[in-house]
C-alpha cells in the first residue's frame, strides 16, 4: 500500500522534515519551562524576560512549520486518493467482460469510494501521524534521559505497555475492520440494487419487503461497527490510563528527589511537562493504529482488483484487421466461463461476406456467447473465431471493435444528450452523420419532436424514453460506427410490432452488403436473414433457410411452434397492416 506513496515521496519527507523540526520546537518548551522555574526560586528576575521570549518563539516556529506541514499533507492526502482513484477506475476498465459478469456494482462502487477515503486518511495522515507522535516520544525521551537517567526510566517504564497494549488491539481490530467494509459494501449493493429496480419494485408493490432486506443489512453493519466499538472502547481507554502511571511515578519518586536535592524544582517541573507532553502521543497512538489497521483492511479489497490481472489483454504485436467484407469463421470453437460447463461446445461456422445470420435457440442455447466472441469479450478457450482470416486475438481490441457493433437486447443509453449517446463510438462524428444514423434507424422524426432535438438530455440509462425508443438510438449508435459486422442481440425485442416493421425496413438497407447477425425470437425479424442458426445446449444443431429448417430441425419447429407469434395473434393487436414477411411465414407454417 506504501507503493502509492513513491510518487508523492518528496512531499511525504518534507512533511516529515517539517514535522520534525517543529517537534524540537515543542521538546525545548519544558527545557525552557524548568530553567524559568529555577529562576524564579533564586531570584533571578533578569532571567525571566529571555526565558518567556523564548518559550513564545519556540511556540511562534512551531505554528510557522505546522502550517505548511498541514498544507503539505493534505496535498499529499488528496494527490493519493486522486492517483488511486484513477488507477482503479483504469484498472477496472482493462478487465474482461466475464469480471463483471460475477461482481455486484455497490461492491465495486463501495471499494472505489469508501475504500479509497480510508487509504487516503492514513497515507495522507495517519502515517505522518504516527511517525510524529514516535519521534515526540524518542526525542522527549532523549531530553528526560539527559537531564536524569534514573527518573526517566521511572517515568517511561509504562511505554513497552502502551506498545503492547496497541499491538495487541491492532491484532483484533484489523478482521473485525474488514469485516466492517465488507458489509458497508452489501449495503451499497443492496442499496444500488433498489435504486436502479425501483419501477419494478413500486409497480410489484415490494417497497415493504426490499426495506426489511436493506434494513438487515444495515443491522448487519450496525452489529460488526458495534464489536469494533467495544474492542476500541476497551483498549483506547486502557492505552490512555498507562501514561498516568509514569505520572504517579514523577509525583512520587521525583517529588522526594526534590525534596532530598537531587534534582531541582526546575527539572522536576520539566520533567513533569514532558510526561504531560507523552500522555498525549501515547493516548492518541492507539487512534492511529486503528486508522492504519481501517486502512490496511480497505487497502486488502482494492488491491484484490489490482492485484487481478485482466484475462483478455491485447497481443504484444497486434495485427491489423485484413481488407474484406466482413467473413466471420468459428473454428471448432469452445468457450466455458471459469472452466465451468462449456457456454459453447466445439462450434464451427462460416458467415460469408455481406451474409445475414439469424440466430435462434432456447434460453441459455448459447445465442450471446456466440456473438460476444466475435468481439472478444470473452476469450474461446479452444479453437479459433476469425474475422476476414485474421483470429481475432492476434488483433488490437480496439480496433476489433471498431469493425464490430454491437446492439444490446437492453438499449442501455448513457446520461447525456441524445447526440452524443449516438455518437458514443464516434464523438468526432458530424450532426448530419448523426442524423444519416438516426434516420437509418428510424428515430430521427422522434428526435426533431423533443424540445432541444438531438441535445436533449435523456435520463439515467435513458428512463425518459420508451424502450422502442432506447432501442432504435442503440441501433443508430451502432450503425454511425459504419461496421464490417453488425450484431442485433434480440435488438427488437422492446418494440412493438409496428416499430419493428418500421426497424426492419431500415435494417434492410442497413445489412446490405454487411455480415450481420441476428439473434431473435420474432419470425419476421428472422425472416430478414439468408440462413438460420439453431443452437442448443452450446452446440449448432441446425442450420440452414426457414424452410429448411423446418423440415429438418425439431428444435426449430417447436421454437416456430411456440414462440413466435401468429397472424392471429397480430390480427387481434388491431394492427391490419400485417408485414409480408408474417404472411409468408405464416403460410410456410401452415
Amino acid at each position: 500500500m506504501l507503493e502509492f506513496l513513491r510518487p508523492l515521496r518528496r512531499g511525504v519527507v518534507l512533511s516529515l522534515v517539517l514535522s520534525s523540526l517543529a517537534i524540537v520546537g515543542t521538546v525545548a518548551i519544558p527545557l525552557l519551562l524548568g530553567k524559568a522555574v529555577d529562576a524564579i526560586r533564586s531570584g533571578e528576575r533578569s532571567q525571566l524576560l529571555p526565558y518567556a521570549l523564548a518559550i513564545v518563539g519556540a511556540g511562534l516556529v512551531r505554528v510557522a512549520l505546522s502550517v505548511p506541514r498541514r498544507v503539505i499533507a493534505g496535498r499529499v492526502s488528496l494527490a493519493v486518493e486522486y492517483d488511486l482513484r484513477n488507477r482503479l477506475y483504469a484498472h477496472l476498465q482493462s478487465l474482461e467482460l466475464g469480471f463483471f459478469d460475477r461482481q455486484q456494482v455497490g461492491q465495486l462502487m463501495s471499494r472505489a469510494t469508501v475504500d479509497l477515503q480510508s487509504i487516503r486518511f492514513f497515507l495522507g495522515y495517519g502515517l505522518v501521524f504516527i511517525i510524529q507522535n514516535l519521534l515526540t516520544i524518542l526525542l522527549a525521551a532523549i531530553v528526560m534521559f539527559v537531564l536524569q537517567p534514573e527518573l526517566a526510566a521511572i517515568t517511561l517504564a509504562p511505554v513497552p505497555l502502551v506498545v503492547a497494549a496497541a499491538t495487541r488491539y491492532g491484532r483484533y481490530s484489523r478482521p473485525a475492520l474488514q469485516e466492517v467494509q465488507q458489509r458497508i459494501a452489501e449495503l451499497t449493493a443492496e442499496a444500488e440494487e433498489n435504486i436502479s429496480g425501483i419501477r419494478i419494485v413500486k409497480a410489484f408493490a415490494r417497497e415493504g419487503y426490499r426495506f426489511e432486506r436493506f434494513r438487515g443489512r444495515v443491522g448487519r453493519v450496525f452489529d460488526q461497527s458495534m464489536y469494533a466499538t467495544r474492542l476500541r472502547a476497551f483498549y483506547n481507554p486502557m492505552i490512555s490510563f498507562l501514561p498516568n502511571l509514569g505520572l504517579a511515578a514523577v509525583l512520587l519518586v521525583g517529588g522526594r528527589m526534590v525534596v532530598n536535592g537531587s534534582i531541582t524544582l526546575g527539572e522536576f517541573a520539566a520533567f513533569n511537562s514532558y510526561l504531560l507532553m507523552l500522555m498525549f502521543p501515547m493516548r492518541m497512538l492507539g487512534i492511529a493504529l486503528g486508522m492504519a489497521q481501517r486502512a490496511v483492511a480497505s487497502g486488502n479489497r482494492v488491491f484484490e482488483i489490482l492485484d487481478r490481472a485482466p484475462r483478455i489483454e491485447p497481443p504484444a504485436h497486434p495485427l491489423p484487421l485484413p481488407p474484406g467484407g466482413g467473413r466471420v469463421r468459428f473454428d471448432h470453437v469452445t468457450l466455458s466461463y471459469n472452466g465451468g460447463v462449456p457456454a459453447l461446445a466445439d462450434v464451427s461456422l462460416d458467415v460469408a461476406p455481406g451474409e445475414t445470420v439469424a440466430v435462434v435457440g432456447p434460453t441459455g442455447s448459447g445465442k450471446t456467447t456466440l456473438v460476444a466472441a466475435i468481439a472478444r469479450l470473452y476469450d474461446v478457450s479452444s479453437g479459433s473465431v476469425s474475422i476476414d482470416g485474421l483470429d481475432v486475438r492476434e488483433a488490437d481490441p480496439q480496433e476489433l471493435r471498431r469493425s464490430v457493433a454491437l446492439v444490446p437486447d437492453d438499449g442501455f443509453l448513457f446520461s447525456a444528450t441524445v447526440r452524443e449517446n449516438i455518437a458514443y463510438a464516434r464523438p468526432d462524428a458530424t450532426l448530419e452523420e448523426v442524423e444519416l444514423a438516426a434516420r437509418r434507424a428510424q428515430i430521427h422524426s422522434f428526435i426533431e419532436s423533443l424540445p432541444d432535438g438531438y441535445q436533449t438530455l435523456v435520463g439515467e440509462r435513458g428512463l425518459t424514453l420508451s424502450g422502442g425508443q432506447r432501442q432504435r438510438i442503440a441501433i443508430a449508435r451502432a450503425l454511425i460506427t459504419d461496421p464490417r459486422v453488425l450484431i442485433l442481440d434480440d435488438a427488437t425485442a422492446s418494440v412493438d410490432a409496428a416499430t419493428e416493421r418500421e426497424i426492419k425496413r431500415a435494417l434492410r438497407e442497413v445489412m446490405e452488403g454487411r455480415t450481420t447477425f441476428v439473434i431473435a425470437h420474432r419470425l419476421s425479424t428472422i425472416m430478414l436473414a439468408d440462413r438460420i442458426v439453431v443452437m442448443e445446449d452450446g452446440r449448432i444443431t441446425g442450420l440452414g433457410t426457414h424452410e429448411e429448417l423446418l423440415e429438418e430441425s425439431p428444435v426449430y419447429g417447436e421454437i416456430v411452434e411456440k414462440g413466435l407469434p401468429r397472424l392471429g395473434e397480430l390480427a387481434l393487436s388491431g394492427l391490419d397492416d400485417v408485414d409480408p414477411d408474417e404472411r409468408a411465414a405464416e403460410a410456410a407454417r401452415a
